[in-house]
């Protein structure tokens, strides 16, 4: 079928949503398509319309439908919050391992990150040779200045802080077993485990960092829970298929790394603002609070 749809005037969009039953001041409308695209809005309105329907169910306002679009703002920002903590104490973590096991420069070598196939090395260092050439941070400038006649690659402890959380997740898959687990234990769970909530928490970010929408998504890539953690299961179930299981993962992680963080007193406080928005849609259970991991905060 051929898109035929076309582009359409503020005034047009505004007129449409009013048309189809929104219920809206126009000039508030208006400034609110002007600031925010109506694509972008529309998955916020999308769970007002009527089945199989292109009209608003009776009484749907332009209020709650912003008060949605404001909340995952915030919930992206608490969240971008507890992952950037989670990714550097990560990084710190594989950062010393390898440099310690490998010496400065073992990533070169393939065999020092088995679980990489050959092609997808060559592919990582041809990614870490552009980072580093477009990289505009002083340590790299003197690296090159003092060492390039002699290296092309600067050591571990520099390169890692030039990664992305993507890259930086390629270097921890590739890693020999026995660092997997070793960090891995470091934040109490096991190797797949820890890895599933990397590509996981991965995913979270770029939404974030993309101003995606993310609080009643339901996820790509969904993490493991820990099986025999009973914590994980009783007196609350948790999952990995939305939201509150990426934030219960958070809260465990955080509860390794920060332990006096007020990251759970933030997103709390954040709830407390929004208490119209359903949170079971979040995948927050009944009781959530009685979880163990986060009952200690709450």
């Amino acid at each position: 079928m051929k898109y035929s749809k076309p582009a359409l005037t503020f005034d047009e969009q505004a007129d449409q949503l009013l048309a189809r039953g929104l219920v809206a001041d126009r000039s508030e409308l208006l400034a609110r398509l002007q600031s925010v695209s109506y694509y972008r809005l529309s998955a916020y309105w999308y769970p007002f319309r009527l089945p199989d329907a292109d009209v608003f169910q009776e009484g749907t306002t332009l209020r709650e439908v912003w008060r949605r679009y404001t909340f995952d703002r915030h919930l992206r920002l608490v969240v971008l919050d507890a992952v950037e903590r989670v990714e550097v104490s990560v990084r710190t973590e594989l950062t010393y391992a390898l440099a310690h096991e490998q010496g400065p420069f073992g990533y070169l070598q393939a065999n020092n990150l088995p679980n990489l196939p050959p092609d997808k090395h060559r592919e990582f260092l041809d990614q870490l040779a552009r980072e580093c050439a477009n990289s505009r941070e002083h340590f790299m400038a003197h690296f090159y200045n003092r060492y390039g006649d002699e290296h092309e690659y600067p050591p571990y402890w520099m390169v890692t802080e030039l990664m992305t959380f993507g890259m930086l997740l390629t270097l921890y898959r590739g890693s020999p077993r026995d660092i997997k687990k070793r960090i891995a234990t470091r934040f109490g769970v096991a190797d797949p485990v820890f890895e599933s909530w990397l590509r996981a928490l991965n995913g979270v970010r770029n939404i974030c960092a993309h101003h995606g929408r993310l609080w009643n998504r339901e996820l790509g890539y969904k993490p493991l829970i820990p099986k025999p953690d009973r914590r994980w299961h009783d007196p609350v179930e948790v999952t990995g298929k939305r939201v509150f299981g990426i934030l219960t993962i958070l809260m465990f992680l955080l509860d390794e790394i920060a332990p006096q963080s007020r990251w759970p007193q933030r997103l709390q406080e954040l709830l407390d603002q929004y208490r119209d928005v359903p949170t079971e849609l979040m995948g927050f259970p009944d009781a959530w609070e009685r979880c163990p991991i986060w009952g200690s905060k709450n």
